[in-house]
């Protein structure tokens, strides 16, 4: 009878690693993992020389600044979040030096040359919400979409989703998405 309570107090688990590993390639079937969120950008290239200071012309250059209260100053200047995108607009298509064919701007002579030269200058406190950051930068990305998309209109008379490569290598070429983000100080 010793025997028989040994035998009965014993439990097989050989199947029990079994039924865990079935559980757990179960739940990684059937959970869905977060996909990372971030910025779609590619670093400029390096420089191959020394010296890569280039004299930009301060007509050319708009300065976006983000301070700690969330307020929007563009070359110095208060300017609401709903205007960044038209003013962005008006100061990449300005054609300020008259060589481009397809802009559509007035040519003023305290807006941009062309769209080649047009830099965008971000500076961010560091007390700037992370959120009003983004905002800004959707509305970066937006104003060059519209001016990529009107090109597009214009030019090849089709939709974005058919152009070539080459067609699309020309659309970046005429509105080069040329934004700086500095440091704070």
């Amino acid at each position: 009878m010793a025997n028989s309570r040994r035998r009965s107090s014993e439990i097989n688990a050989g199947s029990m690693a079994d039924i865990a590993f079935l559980l757990l390639i179960f739940f990684l079937v059937v959970s869905t993992m977060e996909k990372d969120v971030g910025f779609n950008r590619k670093l400029s290239k390096m420089c191959p020389t020394n010296d890569c200071s280039m004299v930009i012309n301060k007509r050319n250059l708009l300065t976006i600044k983000l301070n700690e209260n969330n307020e929007l100053l563009v070359n110095d200047n208060l300017l609401a979040l709903e205007d960044l995108r038209e003013k962005v607009k008006e100061f990449v298509d300005n054609n300020g030096d008259k060589s481009c064919a397809f802009c559509k701007g007035n040519g003023l002579v305290s807006s941009s040359d062309n769209p080649q030269e047009a830099i965008i200058s971000v500076l961010s406190s560091r007390e700037t919400s992370y959120e009003w950051f983004i905002h800004v930068q959707d509305e970066l990305v937006s104003a060059y979409f519209d001016l990529r998309k009107e090109f597009v209109k214009t030019t090849f008379n089709k939709p974005l989703s058919e152009l070539t490569d080459d067609e699309l290598k020309q659309v970046k070429n005429a509105y080069p998405f040329q934004v700086s983000e500095t440091e704070p100080k």
